[in-house]
């Protein structure tokens, strides 16, 4: 007995043609994107094999839409197209550090961060831990609490004298443990002592129980840091984990250093 045709029996054709449609626009936009110096349509259509009227058609679409521009006859990528490339490569940047910071969580066994200092301020991009290796609870902001723990200090530590007390006046310091620096004028002064390059360390100052270090990286005018933190009673692990993480950045800085624009 042969079944009745349901409400959904006219769209299947339908929806099979939208998914056509779009499998050769995706076509013709690889394409394009093969052809530095553009293409004609004749030429798209030949190497897309599609029929000729239906390539001017989706040429056109794509066009107005913006995924292409056309110039004197040959079509190039459009603004649309260029800005989902540059998203897709973002999020491929971002996952690359998601799986270095993995590995290094992994290979050392700390929690390890990555911060920077953007737009006036402190900015935790990424933070690795685990249930065996937990990261320190953000009881505090760390953009309001940057005086009191290592990421913010090492952050600081790089930016200009002016730069430095802008943020300063904008976040005062302010004690959030017995351990934490006094005022500003300690805080500056520990700061105008940090060695370049040397690992900044922190004991309880952001959190009681708590020990952390942060190594600077500078690449151009961009201030970031990449630190880690261990439980009080583990103190003295953090230097030397601190010293192999300085070691793993400076074997793979020319990555970061393009990832540091995520």
């Amino acid at each position: 007995m042969q079944r009745p045709a349901g409400p959904a029996d006219p769209a299947q054709p339908h929806s099979a043609t939208l998914i056509g449609s779009v499998q050769r626009a995706m076509r013709l936009l690889e394409c394009v994107a093969g052809h530095e110096h553009g293409a004609p349509a004749k030429q798209l259509a030949r190497e897309t094999g599609l029929a000729l009227p239906t390539a001017y058609h989706l040429l056109r679409t794509l066009v107005h839409e913006g995924y292409l521009h056309r110039d004197k006859g040959l079509f190039f990528l459009g603004e649309a197209a260029e800005r989902l490339s540059s998203s897709g490569a973002q999020q491929k940047r971002r996952s690359a550090v998601v799986d270095t910071l993995a590995h290094w969580r992994d290979s050392i066994g700390v929690p390890v961060y990555y911060a920077m200092y953007r737009d006036g301020e402190i900015e935790v991009i990424c933070v690795s831990d685990s249930p065996g290796i937990p990261a320190v609870e953000e009881w505090a902001d760390f953009r309001e609490t940057g005086h009191a723990h290592a990421i913010g200090q090492c952050l600081l530590s790089q930016l200009d004298d002016n730069v430095r007390r802008d943020h300063l006046d904008r976040y005062p310091v302010q004690a959030i443990t017995p351990y934490t620096v006094r005022d500003g004028h300690a805080l500056l002064r520990r700061l105008e002592r940090t060695r370049r390059m040397e690992p900044v360390v922190e004991r309880q100052e952001y959190a009681l129980g708590t020990v952390c270090a942060a190594i600077p990286i500078t690449v151009g005018t961009t201030a970031a840091t990449m630190a880690i933190s261990l439980p009080l009673h583990q103190a003295d692990r953090l230097l030397p984990a601190a010293r192999q993480l300085q070691a793993e950045v400076g074997r793979h800085l020319g990555s970061l250093a393009i990832a540091i624009s995520i």
